[in-house]
């Protein structure tokens, strides 16, 4: 898909990103990348024990996955100029080793930006959902987009 700017986008859109299956070795380079080396995501014998009875991923490897998925959309390439927010984001079910996950991304808000007249301010609802159609997590990504410029001849 082409990318798409700010005055293109109307509330009530909704985008569905590709899928990506989650391994094992996402979760170890997230675990020794962010130095979070809790048992509950590496220690497969410590998480036979817990309420999910094996490992789970990261919430916020979820999130990164979440927010690359969008970008694999490729609307924002080149149109996008900055993200500046992630509102109420919430864990609702936990991610496991070998879940497939995509995102739904739906137009919630558009707000033309009061200074600069070459942008504006995209309010995306997300919902991060696994193989089963549960939604993992949840929550509004606010992105800064370029409008699109009339060129005068």
């Amino acid at each position: 898909m082409n990318s798409i700017y700010f005055d293109e986008l109307e509330i009530g859109q909704e985008f569905i990103s590709p899928g990506r299956t989650i391994t094992e070795t996402d979760v170890v380079m997230f675990a020794s990348l962010s130095g979070d080396m809790n048992e509950l995501h590496t220690n497969q014998e410590y998480a036979k024990h817990t309420q999910f009875e094996k490992p789970i991923v990261h919430g916020l490897l979820g999130l990164s996955i979440c927010h690359g998925l969008m970008f694999r959309l490729g609307l924002f390439e080149q149109t996008a100029i900055a993200f500046l927010n992630v509102e109420n984001w919430k864990f609702t079910a936990p991610i496991f080793y070998g879940d497939t996950v995509h995102a739904k991304f739906t137009v919630q808000e558009k707000v033309h930006s009061r200074s600069k007249d070459d942008r504006g301010i995209i309010k995306f609802s997300v919902q991060l959902i696994n193989q089963d159609d549960e939604i993992t997590q949840e929550g509004v990504k606010v992105i800064m987009m370029k409008r699109k410029q009339e060129k005068n001849e």
